[in-house]
């Protein structure tokens, strides 16, 4: 219990640190990197490999308040089909410069509301890219659905296009919780749409949850969380809700005095993790959780488990390619980031040339730290033995940069011989201690 009070009276949750999908973060990308840098990178993949795709579509029908991401609404279809349009342009510009053999193994549709996309757009869309680059054997085909924006046809054209993987935003359903939100979602509704998932033979999915969300308390995410296990879903995502006003405008709509304080979070995440153990699910990295027969825990299990843009993946593939607006894209070399803004990506792919602005090139010892950071957030543990061999360094030059995460945070880390290891109480807080790894940005602890 003490050790409880400790972390808590921290105030972590209020430490503004990245999601580290990538190293450095976003926020570190800069116009060193172009359209050109981009090309040559995509040009550099050995015949015959196997890479990722993430394809974002921006648009929603109505934003939510507590959402950060680069969204936009749109009431008629009319922009959301001029985008796609860019999209399937920029899959040529892509395939251009993609070396002969090559395949995609993952691929994810993420936004925004990939399902706002009508029916026929989101077919020609599909066969558009993986007639261009066909999928792998053994691909995983991912889209998020917004329950509240998808019927039959949508669900069909998901089903005809290989979507084998379906994760849906709940956050909460207690009434007076989405009302703070700006959001509303019923449970029927939720119930009907994995009904009608399940009957076209799409069976993985996993539902997100928020906890620290204004006006939350213990018994209603458990409500939630016990509606939801009802219809049996092979993951959860249980993440911090951050509240960043200053970055993401709509969050003002927020009352900040009705967010719990940052003990009541803490604990809010202990419920939902007491209660997704008893039902036989097991923790992932840090706000994960999935069935043992999952791809995600087998990966977890084997310590191949990753983390990118599109939160924790079992993606093996060195090479992930950003289709649209904001996406990123990573490479053995670095990171590119398409134009942020749906006009100035669209008006860059007309022009002919790929839609990238800034990214990073990796520099000094880049790799190592973003290796140990995305290790640290997968496995909860690093091994200073293990790295060494892995990255072929010494252990000695390996333990100092242990050393520089584990001083001082006692109560957090166990520090042996062996390496360090975040304690099962301090599991929320992995992204603030693995910032002690950042060198771009002031540690968060």
């Amino acid at each position: 219990m003490e050790q409880k009070s400790q972390l808590a009276t921290r105030a972590l949750f209020d430490a503004k640190t990245p999601r580290y999908s990538s190293y450095p973060s976003v926020s570190h990308f800069s116009p060193e990197v172009n359209s050109g840098l981009k090309r040559q990178w995509l040009s550099s993949i050995p015949a015959n490999s196997s890479i990722s795709i993430y394809l974002h579509v921006p648009f929603c029908r109505k934003l939510c308040w507590f959402c950060a991401y680069r969204t936009q609404s749109s009431q008629s279809d009319g922009p959301i089909r001029s985008y796609v349009e860019a999209l399937k342009r920029e899959i040529s510009l892509v395939l251009q410069s993609l070396p002969p053999g090559t395949t995609v193994s993952r691929l994810h549709f993420g936004g925004g509301t990939p399902t706002i996309l009508p029916a026929d757009v989101f077919a020609d869309l599909c066969a558009t890219l993986t007639s261009a680059i066909p999928l792998a054997s053994d691909y995983e085909f991912a889209v998020e659905v917004d329950p509240n924006d998808v019927d039959l046809d949508r669900v069909a054209a998901l089903q005809a296009a290989g979507v084998n993987s379906v994760s849906m935003g709940i956050q909460d359903f207690d009434p007076e919780v989405q009302a703070a939100i700006g959001r509303t979602l019923s449970f029927d509704r939720v119930s009907a749409v994995v009904e009608d998932l399940r009957a076209h033979h799409i069976g993985q999915l996993t539902f997100d949850v928020l906890y620290g969300l204004p006006h939350q308390t213990g018994p209603r995410l458990t409500d939630t969380l016990q509606m939801l296990l009802s219809l049996s879903p092979d993951r959860f995502s249980v993440c911090n809700y951050s509240h960043v006003p200053a970055l993401a405008r709509r969050q003002s709509m927020i009352p900040s005095e009705a967010l719990p304080p940052p003990p009541d979070r803490l604990r809010l995440f202990e419920t939902a993790e007491r209660l997704l153990q008893w039902d036989g699910y097991q923790p992932i990295g840090m706000d994960h959780f999935s069935r043992p027969d999952d791809r995600l825990a087998i990966a977890n299990r084997l310590g191949r488990l990753r983390r990118d843009f599109r939160g924790y993946s079992d993606d093996p593939n060195d090479v992930l390619i950003g289709l649209g607006a904001s996406a990123v894209s990573r490479f053995p070399q670095g990171y590119c980031q398409n134009e942020i803004s749906t006009s100035g990506y669209e008006q860059a792919i007309a022009g002919g040339h790929h839609a990238t602005t800034r990214g990073h090139v990796f520099k000094n010892d880049d790799r190592l730290r973003g290796e140990m950071i995305e290790r640290l957030l997968c496995d909860l543990h690093l091994s200073g033995t293990s790295l060494a061999r892995d990255l072929d360094m010494p252990v000695a030059v390996l333990d100092l940069y242990l050393d520089q995460i584990a001083t001082g945070l006692s109560e957090m880390l166990q520090r042996d011989e062996h390496g360090i290891a975040i304690k099962p109480e301090a599991r929320p807080f992995a992204r603030m201690i693995a910032s002690r790894l950042d060198r771009y940005a002031l540690p968060a602890i």
